[in-house]
């Protein structure tokens, strides 16, 4: 997997010459695998039709904010929560001006102000315009309030004047957005992750398993190498490809999974254990296939290694993070578990109803001694960033963190 690789970014245009370079943009954030939305203000159509953005981002353009096809979804919010980062390219004087004043008079306005992702924006304009002390003041305050501006460069404009005000290349561009995907949070440190289902067989053909996916697992394994960690992957059987950069381990039983994670939990700083491991296992499995010749059928079946458990005790352990999936009493059960594995963190959250397993989209409540944190449903990969960054944060707050 290539760093734009599923990554969900919204272009946003507003009106300036420079909207050409925002289809260019575009064409190259698709190429590199990123699931692009674009919404243009209305004076940006008059340099640029969304047609022309439409059939490179291969997804509707959206120009309204009150549009009767989305509303009933609240669209601007929707965008909102399933974007990864918002790029302004172009981002107008007027544009940056009403975003400093936080008006929410058009879409892209609106799903600047609703958005809990990293918000970025290219200034083009006149030189003149740029230096201008209002610009300048807005450009300050919205520095102040973390919007990342990027550019503007200097040098010949439309206009037929010289200086700074230019747009960044879609190659600066494309070079910023890698930067903010990639960090150095966790640079240097070794993370150890599990991830998918276990089975644990009853005869040659059949098993117990569950109905993990292990995309949970793997988005956090990718989260973490993007962060800068030295990430190894324990999985289970998935149907999915190994994230870029992160060395895997296959796994079938429970057994296995212990066995290949107390290889190398003494060795790592960080343990997140993702996988949905199978508590019980048989005591005896058949060497051929079972007939269906009985009109019942029993299976004896004994409790499998508690992973979790056996890291969070080593000495040092590392800092080890548990899952908790749960269909009721969501709290209660999580933070019992925080209690009795003595773990540094719990994420747990619900399955059923559309969330959790075999779903694209979770939502995690993440518990520690004396804290506590939501994270809202949102796409797996999203979640998987949000909580490793609480991860880290916690990481290097703890005092006994010396080894």
């Amino acid at each position: 997997m290539g760093i734009f690789d599923n990554r969900r970014i919204v272009i946003g245009i507003s009106g300036g010459i420079a909207a050409y370079k925002s289809a260019e943009l575009v064409r190259r954030l698709r190429e590199r695998g990123a699931e692009v939305r674009v919404v243009m203000t209305r004076s940006a159509c008059e340099f640029i039709t969304p047609l022309t953005l439409q059939a490179l981002s291969g997804q509707p353009v959206r120009t309204e904010l009150l549009d009767a096809g989305q509303e009933t979804a609240m669209g601007h919010i929707e965008l909102a929560r399933w974007s990864d980062v918002v790029l302004v390219a172009p981002a107008s004087a007027n544009f940056l001006a009403r975003l400093a004043g936080g008006l929410a008079d058009d879409l892209l306005a609106t799903l600047c102000l609703a958005a809990d992702v990293p918000v970025l924006a290219a200034p083009a304009m006149n030189q003149q315009m740029w230096r201008n002390p209002a610009t300048q003041a807005n450009v300050a305050l919205l520095s102040e309030r973390g919007i990342q501006l990027l550019g503007p460069a200097e040098g010949d404009q439309a206009c037929g004047e010289v200086g700074p005000g230019r747009m960044l290349e879609p190659a600066q561009l494309l070079d910023a957005l890698e930067r903010v995907f990639r960090n150095d949070r966790l640079s240097g440190v070794s993370v150890l992750v599990t991830a998918g289902p276990t089975r644990e067989a009853i005869d040659p053909v059949r098993y117990i398993s569950n109905r993990s996916s292990g995309r949970m697992g793997y988005a956090i394994a990718q989260a973490a190498q993007e962060a800068g960690a030295d990430v190894t992957l324990v999985s289970g059987p998935v149907a999915l490809a190994p994230p870029e950069r992160v060395r895997r381990i296959q796994v079938e039983t429970a057994r296995q999974m212990y066995d290949a994670v107390l290889a190398d939990a003494r060795e790592t700083k960080i343990f997140i254990a993702a996988a949905a491991v199978a508590d019980y296992r048989c005591s005896e499995t058949a060497r051929r296939k079972i007939k269906k010749n009985a009109p019942s059928l029993s299976i004896r079946l004994e409790r499998n290694p508690d992973i979790l458990g056996d890291v969070a005790r080593l000495a040092p352990a590392p800092f080890t993070v548990g899952f908790a999936a749960e269909t009721e009493s969501l709290r209660e059960h999580a933070l019992k578990k925080l209690s009795d594995k003595r773990v540094n963190m719990i994420a747990a959250n619900v399955v059923g109803d559309g969330l959790g397993f075999e779903s694209e989209e979770n939502a995690l409540e993440v518990f520690w001694n004396g804290g506590a944190a939501s994270l809202e449903r949102a796409p797996k990969d999203k979640l998987a960033r949000r909580l490793v960054q609480l991860v880290a944060d916690r990481y290097f707050q703890r005092p006994e963190r010396a080894h």
